[in-house]
């Protein structure tokens, strides 16, 4: 059975899920963490996705209240929810109101994304999940590192990401400006207790992240 990490190199503590590993998924933008998160739920584990809990949680009518009261009507699309690209012009704006404004949403947002993470940890192991993967644009910086027995920096040149972010439709600016709100790589690779190196192919990826799945049960 997993035994749970004691967190000496992370924010917070652990909060503690005896029958369960949780991984959490680190690395810069369009690193490739969601393949690996997706190549570890291949492998058997459960999915924590912190982009669809933030979907969840802005849909919240205190959430939208107080998004109404904070930007107006602006941010709202026409199904009556918050349009999360509107929203982003806002937070990712330069500085000094964009990051006044981030951070308003995140102590808005953060802590009711980790409740909606956290009941869904709880619902894994329940079902018998050997472990769960964390995926989470800003794990560090949200301090849910605490949550996880193990951290996996995702390795990824920057010409790379970049080329990728371009292919979605972002410009650079858009991409720096996004990159310079998260943790320094270094920091976070610094963190980490396994690197995967996703500079080639899919297959390659995987390898690796089968030898790390492997080692959590060895």
């Amino acid at each position: 059975m997993p035994v749970a990490g004691d967190g000496a190199n992370r924010p917070g503590s652990r909060i503690g899920f005896a029958a369960m590993y949780i991984i959490g998924i680190l690395g810069g933008i369009a690193s490739g963490k969601s393949l690996v998160s997706e190549q570890l739920v291949r492998l058997g584990a459960g999915l924590l996705d912190a982009d669809a809990a933030a979907h969840e949680v802005l849909r919240l009518e205190e959430i939208e209240t107080a998004a109404r009261g904070r930007w107006g009507e602006e941010i709202f699309g026409p199904d009556g929810h918050i349009d999360r690209s509107a929203l982003a012009k806002i937070v990712f704006a330069p500085p000094p109101g964009g990051p006044i404004e981030r951070e308003y949403l995140e102590k808005l947002t953060h802590p009711a994304i980790g409740r909606v993470l956290r009941r869904r940890a709880e619902q894994l192991e329940s079902e018998g999940a050997p472990a769960a993967v964390l995926d989470a644009p800003v794990l560090l910086e949200a301090g849910w590192g605490g949550l996880c027995d193990k951290l996996v920096f995702v390795d990824t040149p920057r010409e790379l990401r970049l080329e990728r972010v371009l292919r979605r439709g972002w410009n650079k600016e858009e991409f720096a400006a996004r990159e310079a709100v998260q943790e320094s790589l270094d920091l976070k690779r610094s963190r980490a207790d396994a690197t995967i190196d996703n500079r080639g192919s899919a297959e390659d990826t995987f390898s690796q992240v089968e030898r790390f799945w492997q080692s959590l049960f060895d």
